[in-house]
């Protein structure tokens, strides 16, 4: 609860347009095309829509811009305009249908908006097109995200073309967490720990992948919860080495490892953990020198996080780090130097450290180059510097998966025992992921779940001697 307590003003959604607008002006100043006391900001919200040949509509997942700019989450049809001359932040509601409120119940009047949301005049959206005329006829150049939801609609006609600029300009803003942000995700961090805590305790009634996912998101939607930050990775065994593992429905009879790659979203902000476990309550040598591995990856970067610290350099340390973990455990040999410049680490470790996490799980303002010349950095989703503010994740990770191996060149085997690594298959992989804040003076872990081995031993153990006093097993 005492999150919670921190997030009961409202969300500070004028002080975001605000910002933006900051960031806009430092960004268009050599562009003389746009006049900075002539502009304003439009964006609508995400729309419902059908289900292809179905009358069914999809789960709303809000625009996220728009939510930067009012705090809304579950309205559809609604729009945000903001008057950077006046600083006045106006909320357009959708219309009333007078059909749909037999079937869904009165909608939120303007008064209400009003006393909820950080704005400044809640009108309908029939007032849209004259509010937007005006401005026009005045010479405002009227700014918005690309998407969708212009395509067809009467208002696209008062937005100029889709400002790359204006993206970035919610971009930056939104790459640096307000301390009311950070509230709420620390407040989804908490429900995440809950959840990985209730997985790694309930094995006794865990025996497919699917339970994994179920006990993961019915703790989740108890703490209310109700959406996941993204589709739960829950894999077992040589699955483990399988970066997005989708298929969460493999049993787990005969398997040593489980990893399990989910995170619980509150209020559109998200959480983005991954624990390891073992099945059996008690980590195999291999599975625990790998998991040690990674533990140790992890521990290296966190120390070094601080704001002007670059990004590539951390993951270029955890990499350093694998290759020193490997060449103690025989499975790297030859010298750490050579082993590093001939990039075989990526064939273990092929994704980036971690990435920005905000409203998105991987946020905006990373600015990533997937055509990066460099292996090691092709997948780093941040190539920038640290910034108090930020929040990322420590994500690093060791794979033993046939699809990465493969690609070992014969230049590269003579660092590698192929023989020692076939013995490490079966653990599939090890990733280690906290969701990290970035402080004046270094960082604050939003994730409480241990990661210490030893301590997970303890819970699957405890949770596997319930089961033999009573727990059923889900057949």
């Amino acid at each position: 609860m005492n999150a919670l307590k921190n997030i009961m003003t409202k969300y500070p959604a004028k002080r975001h347009a605000q910002r933006t607008y900051e960031h806009l002006i430092k960004l268009i100043s050599d562009q003389t095309d746009i006049k900075p006391n002539k502009l304003s900001f439009f964006i609508a919200s995400a729309t419902l829509k059908l289900y292809p040949y179905c009358d069914q509509t999809a789960p709303l997942r809000q625009n996220r811009y728009f939510h930067y700019l009012t705090g809304i989450d579950q309205i559809s049809g609604a729009s945000v305009l903001y008057k950077t001359d006046t600083d006045k932040l106006i909320l357009f509601l959708p219309n009333i249908d007078q059909d749909d409120i037999m079937w869904s119940g009165l909608p939120m009047s303007p008064k209400d908006a009003l006393s909820k949301y950080d704005v400044d005049e809640v009108l309908y959206a029939k007032d849209i097109y004259s509010t937007l005329d005006d401005l026009k006829s005045n010479g405002f150049d009227i700014l918005s995200p690309d998407t969708d939801e212009y395509k067809d609609e009467a208002y696209s006609k008062f937005i100029i073309s889709q400002n790359p600029t204006f993206l970035e300009a919610l971009d930056e803003s939104r790459m640096i967490k307000d301390d009311y942000e950070i509230s709420l995700m620390r407040h989804a961090a908490k429900i995440t720990d809950n959840c990985h805590l209730a997985v790694m305790s309930a094995l006794p009634i865990e025996t497919n992948e699917t339970h994994l996912h179920a006990e993961f998101v019915y703790h989740s939607i108890r703490q209310g919860s109700k959406f996941q930050s993204y589709d739960p990775i829950c894999c077992s065994g040589p699955s483990c080495g399988t970066l997005h593992y989708v298929k969460n429905d493999d049993p787990m009879d005969g398997k040593t490892s489980v990893l399990i790659d989910a995170g619980a979203e509150w209020q559109c902000y998200a959480s983005d953990v991954t624990r390891c476990f073992p099945i059996t309550g008690k980590f195999s040598e291999e599975h625990l020198n790998i998991y040690n591995a990674v533990r140790e990856m992890q521990s290296q970067v966190m120390k070094q996080i601080k704001p002007g610290v670059l990004w590539d350099d951390l993951h270029f340390l955890s990499h350093k780090v694998l290759i020193e973990q490997f060449l103690k455990l025989g499975l790297f040999k030859g010298n750490a130097e050579d082993i590093f410049n001939s990039n075989v680490s990526v064939w273990f470790y092929p994704h980036g450290l971690g990435h920005l996490l905000g409203m998105d799980t991987h946020d905006v303002g990373g600015k990533p180059n997937y055509e990066d010349p460099n292996p090691i950095l092709r997948y780093l989703r941040l190539r920038r510097r640290l910034q108090k503010g930020m929040v990322v994740t420590n994500e690093p990770g060791i794979y033993f998966s046939p699809f990465l191996i493969e690609n070992i060149t014969e230049e590269q085997k003579q660092f590698v025992d192929m023989e020692l690594v076939k013995k490490y298959m079966y653990v599939g992989g090890v990733r280690i992921e906290d969701d990290i804040l970035v402080t004046e003076n270094g960082y604050e872990n939003l994730t409480g779940i241990t990661s210490d081995p030893h301590e997970i031993e303890k819970i699957v153990q405890k949770g596997l001697q319930k089961g033999k006093e009573g727990f059923h097993v889900i057949a």
